[in-house]
């Protein structure tokens, strides 16, 4: 299946699903970042796919950026577009343009913990567990139907590297595993509902 990934920084789960790609039916055409300076772009090239960089900073308006983004991610076809620590809020028309096929990865046990500083309002709150969430993209920030969870145990000591650090595995090993139910036709979105082999999740 046709794929676009859409990054801001580093890109350690752009890594994992294109180390995974041919076992999970993915064809990743191009990655796409608002910065320039992301690692993730490096990550790209040396995999060979092509790469685009589109400021946000040189465009008046989000929704003037968000069709100047679909506009790069529609000349690769992609049936599924896939949000990696992409750093961007996205107006209603472009996240209704790709709704049922755009994926996203959030640092927390969703809904709690929208939004950005996860690691280090968990530390602070004193929660006991922590996590990563996939979710389809809808319209309402990090607000999208859930379609799977990992969750980590947060002890005593953690920093917000430390906890960090945990998540990011447990990342690396779910967006894969999530990604391959969808190029597979299992993992759907219904009446916003996510739907796996038919069933609510």
């Amino acid at each position: 299946m046709n794929g676009v990934v859409l990054i801001s920084g580093n890109g350690s789960n752009l890594q994992s699903i294109i180390n995974h790609s041919t076992a999970i039916d993915l064809d990743i055409k191009a990655v796409i970042s608002n910065d320039s300076k992301a690692y993730g772009l490096k990550r790209a090239g040396c995999a060979n796919i092509p790469t685009h960089t589109l400021s946000h900073k040189h465009f008046s308006s989000r929704e003037k950026f968000d069709q100047a983004l679909s506009n790069i991610i529609n000349q690769y076809n992609p049936e599924i577009v896939i949000l990696d620590g992409f750093m961007r809020i996205l107006s209603a028309e472009f996240t209704h343009q790709y709704s049922g096929k755009m994926l996203n990865i959030h640092p927390s046990l969703l809904p709690k913990f929208q939004g950005l500083n996860t690691h280090q309002r968990v530390i602070e709150a004193k929660e006991n567990q922590h996590g990563v969430s996939i979710h389809f993209v809808t319209e309402q920030l990090d607000g999208g139907p859930i379609i799977a969870q990992a969750s980590v145990d947060v002890i005593d000591t953690d920093t917000t590297e430390s906890l960090a650090k945990r998540v990011l595995f447990e990342e690396h090993k779910l967006f894969p595993k999530v990604i391959h139910w969808f190029t597979e036709g299992r993992l759907k979105l219904e009446k916003n509902h996510a739907m796996l082999d038919g069933k609510v999740l």
